[in-house]
């Protein structure tokens, strides 16, 4: 996906909120456009283009087309600006240790368990990848024994399912 092709797609307001409705969930076309007050073909030509991104997928079920936002592509699309930056530490020290030497990062322990608390003050859940993967190991207890790719990610919450849940009469 190129730059001009994707900020493209991301330069229309109605392609923005194609990109809202289809991140909570899988719809269909008509469904789509009924949602966001646009025909279907004004809404089949923006989503084409997202398609051609990347930033959707097209799901078929016989001859229905459901479609969604690729989150995976989104992710890919911020890469460009994710800070980056190396850091030198001891052999053995604990990722949380070398945690505490990055300026904006606030890591904090809970009873014995360590954790990242806020990203230049940006609070929230992190989690962490090493070399691309994800320990099993909290940061106080991961050991660097050797160079590694450290990446730090915010858990955003983006609703999956929507349960209402009643209570059964009584009588």
């Amino acid at each position: 996906m190129s730059n001009e092709n994707l900020f493209k797609a991301l330069s229309s307001p109605t392609r923005i909120k194609i990109l809202k409705v289809l991140v909570n969930e899988e719809i269909h076309l008509t469904a789509l456009a009924k949602k966001i007050g646009l025909s279907k073909p004004v809404v089949s030509r923006h989503i084409k283009i997202l398609e051609k991104t990347g930033l959707i997928n097209k799901r078929i079920i016989g001859n229905i087309y459901l479609l969604k936002t690729n989150a995976k592509n989104i992710e890919k699309v911020l890469e460009p600006f994710i800070e980056s930056q190396t850091i030198i530490v001891n052999k053995n020290k604990s990722i949380f240790d070398a945690l505490k030497q990055i300026p904006g990062i606030e890591v904090k322990k809970q009873g014995s368990q360590g954790y990242i608390k806020s990203i230049n003050d940006e609070k929230g859940y992190y989690i962490y990848e090493v070399n691309g993967v994800l320990p099993e190991k909290p940061i106080d207890e991961y050991q660097i024994n050797k160079d590694l790719n450290l990446v730090i990610k915010k858990i955003v919450t983006i609703k999956k399912k929507s349960i209402n849940i009643k209570l059964k009469d009584e009588k």
